[in-house]
């Protein structure tokens, strides 16, 4: 009888223990932090970029971060109450920003990630703080590349974790031309797709033209971009899932990058001479969902 009561009371021990601790964690999710109050506390965060783009996103010989993508992250960070020196900038290429951002690896992305449907289902996204547009970089002494419907019969590169090759290949929603016969070469990056293009294992690279502007400029002489560009691509800033607290305060500081005319200038600081028309007006807020 002693050995039951004794039983029972152990029982409702751990009963209790339980409840309590399912208590506890109920209680620590509700209290996650957004990434904007991490922000406002800690004046630290993690910030995905890419580092082999010119212009954009590039990691110096240094060990220094340069690039467009690069100083709006740190204009962003700034309105969110994070110093320069609060910043850790982490490698993040196109096929691994959801994981990173899902995982928490990193707080935000800023790393020419376009805005679409199906990232919408993965990805909260604030912005857009810039609208880019698809183009298509072919090498220099190139005179049979005018425009995308020459790139049938044509090896074109596919950068890994990138849609843009679809806007040539596939019709829409993902896609755009639907052009047929255009052989996709693989790569890892983009820079891979410029050296790729360098050497003749691929005939031409298309995607934003911020990114080909950037490769233009950084080896001159070697390539030129078609100027015939044929989609709208906003560039988002990438927050976890569901951070709505976060995008809005992201999209302030972007309404005020633009107001204050530091989007022209770091427009101007990066892309002047390249031959790019580029947009000094806001962009219009997707909404945060």
């Amino acid at each position: 009888m002693r050995a039951r009561r004794i039983g029972a009371l152990i029982g409702a021990g751990l009963a209790l223990s339980l409840a309590l601790g399912a208590c506890g964690s109920d209680k620590e999710k509700t209290e996650a932090k957004s990434v904007a109050q991490k922000a406002k506390d800690d004046k630290k965060l993690t910030i995905g970029i890419k580092f082999d783009q010119p212009a954009l996103g590039l990691k110096k010989p240094d060990g220094s971060y340069d690039g467009f993508d690069v100083d709006v992250a740190r204009y962003v960070a700034q309105k969110l109450g994070v110093p320069a020196n609060g910043i850790t900038f982490k490698e993040t290429t196109s096929a691994n920003r959801e994981s990173f951002l899902g995982g928490g690896q990193v707080d935000l992305v800023f790393a020419t990630y376009s805005i679409t449907q199906a990232r919408k289902a993965q990805v909260t996204f604030g912005g857009p703080y810039y609208v880019a547009h698809q183009d298509t970089m072919v090498r220099a002494n190139d005179s049979a590349i005018k425009k995308p419907q020459d790139l049938k019969g044509k090896k074109l590169c596919k950068a890994s974790g990138s849609n843009s090759f679809r806007r040539i290949t596939e019709g829409p929603p993902d896609g755009q031309l639907a052009i047929k016969g255009v052989n996709l070469v693989e790569a890892s990056s983009y820079s891979d797709c410029a050296a790729k293009l360098k050497n003749g294992a691929v005939d031409a690279v298309s995607t934003d033209d911020l990114i080909l502007a950037g490769f233009a400029n950084q080896q001159k002489g070697a390539f030129k971009v078609i100027n015939a560009p044929f989609t709208d691509e906003k560039y988002g800033v990438g927050i976890k899932k569901g951070d709505k607290e976060t995008c809005e305060a992201v999209n302030n500081a972007i309404t005020q990058m633009y107001s204050d005319g530091t989007a022209k200038t770091l427009l101007e600081k990066h892309f002047a001479g390249t031959g790019l028309k580029f947009a000094t007006t806001a962009p219009q807020p997707e909404g945060c969902a």
